[in-house]
């Protein structure tokens, strides 16, 4: 399939290797578009694959580097159509081009791969492919997603993506963009996406499993669809039920949604956590109660939406601009649902971040501590803080114009920092530099 004729992504960042996954990317050429036809088993967890990558180099090379897991193997690799040497090492599949090429050009790099996929290990746990009791999930933060296809593994590097996964008929196959094709050949489908804005690679994702999709009701502005096992559709209709008020607060918050649809997954097995992918999120079913409990993770996963999809970060390093932003949505959603207000929320986690080891920097919380909750609810609270220091109306200013200057590109923490200056000067800047760089936590200002 020819990629989509589309706007080149912005990129606001300058791009450069990320020390917390130095194992990942290549920072010597860029990724425009990624075509990728995906024939999948359930049964035999049997997946065979052609990707077609259009890059673009950053520099003079003679090879690059894709990443791409062990079980995975690759069967021909082509550059432009033309035979490439290649060697595949540690997750790493090294093709060699034919003869230097100079910055700037051009080239479609395609590759032949099957195998029986499965969830990398690390220091995040278990992320990437894997197998549900009837059907597949992938969860590819931060480093998951070449357990299902080469990629440049690089967070700053966003791509389009057309998607055609064929699968056994009785499943239903969501990945990221809007379904554009479905054709069905005796006992097989093939189900095509194409994501026409531009996405990090950690956010595409592929579900598939017996499900039956339900629109939710009120939501005439952005379609938002539920993808449940049967069983589960009346629990889900309810527990998703508010999600279009969500919708409309968020929207007036952090500015318009940044995509198409929203779609939400619900699996039929339980999940320790939700996740974000760029245009949905996936539930596990001990999600799916029908009482509205995990109500603050439905707003979490849509914040996302704007922040880490639309808006993405540089380097992982930057990851409390992603999770403080999704955090500090929930606390803002509260008082819409009849909870307690944002401020409150905000001076109960304080007082529980200062009961906890002070060792932190979020502005650079390390490899290992990249995912924990202290980034999420210490990111909040510096947003709160910053919210309380410049006031609510230009605190909206604020959020609305750094979402709408990066839309669809990504940014680091400096830029915040800088942009937070425009609204609120030095006063900005010098609050920001204690929550972000000090490990010890500084007192809320009062509002």
């Amino acid at each position: 399939m020819r990629p989509p004729a589309l706007p080149r992504p912005r990129t606001s960042a300058e791009l450069e290797p990320d020390p917390y996954v130095p194992a990942h990317g290549d920072t010597s050429y860029t990724v425009a578009h990624y075509d990728l036809e995906l024939d999948y088993r359930v049964v035999s967890n049997r997946l065979a694959g052609r990707a077609r990558i259009h890059v673009r180099t950053t520099r003079r090379i003679d090879r690059l580097a894709l990443d791409l897991a062990g079980p995975l193997a690759v069967a021909k690799v082509l550059v432009d159509g033309k035979r490439a040497r290649y060697a595949h090492r540690a997750a790493r599949l090294t093709v060699t081009l034919p003869g230097q090429v100079a910055a700037g050009a051009a080239l479609v790099v395609e590759v032949q791969w099957s195998g029986n996929p499965r969830p990398s290990r690390g220091l995040w746990g278990e992320v990437g492919w894997e197998e549900l009791t009837e059907g597949v999930l992938v969860a590819g933060q931060p480093d998951g997603a070449p357990t299902w296809f080469p990629c440049n593994d690089h967070p700053g590097i966003k791509s389009t993506y057309a998607t055609t996964v064929t699968c056994d008929s009785p499943y239903t196959v969501v990945t990221n963009g809007v379904l554009v094709q479905r054709v069905v050949r005796g006992s097989r489908t093939s189900w095509t996406y194409e994501q026409r804005e531009p996405m990090a690679p950690y956010l595409a994702s592929v579900q598939i499993g017996a499900y039956t999709a339900a629109r939710i009701a009120d939501a005439p502005d952005v379609p938002q669809t539920l993808h449940v096992p049967p069983r589960l559709k009346a629990e889900a209709l309810h527990d998703f039920g508010r999600q279009p008020q969500m919708m409309a607060v968020f929207t007036e918050l952090f500015g318009p949604y940044p995509f198409p649809a929203y779609d939400v997954v619900v699996t039929d097995d339980p999940l320790e956590i939700p996740l974000e992918s760029q245009g949905f999120s996936t539930f596990g079913a001990n999600y799916c109660t029908g009482r509205r409990s995990e109500e603050r993770l439905v707003a979490h996963e849509l914040a996302h939406q704007w922040f880490g999809n639309a808006v993405g970060v540089a380097t992982w390093q930057h990851i409390w601009l992603n999770e403080g932003f999704a955090c500090y949505a929930e606390w803002l959603w509260s008082p819409h649902a009849g909870g307690q207000s944002t401020d409150a929320h905000a001076r109960r986690w304080h007082a529980s971040l200062k009961r906890q080891p002070q060792d932190l920097v979020l502005a650079d919380p390390g490899a290992r501590d990249m995912f924990d909750d202290r980034v999420y609810k210490r990111g909040a609270l510096t947003l709160h803080a910053l919210r309380i220091t410049v006031g609510d109306s230009v605190f909206g200013e604020l959020v609305q114009s750094w979402v709408a200057d990066h839309l669809h590109s990504v940014v680091t923490t400096d830029m915040f920092v800088t942009h937070a200056q425009r609204y609120g000067g030095a006063t900005a800047r010098s609050l920001l530099k204690a929550w972000l760089e000090q490990p010890t936590l500084p007192e809320l200002p009062r509002r």
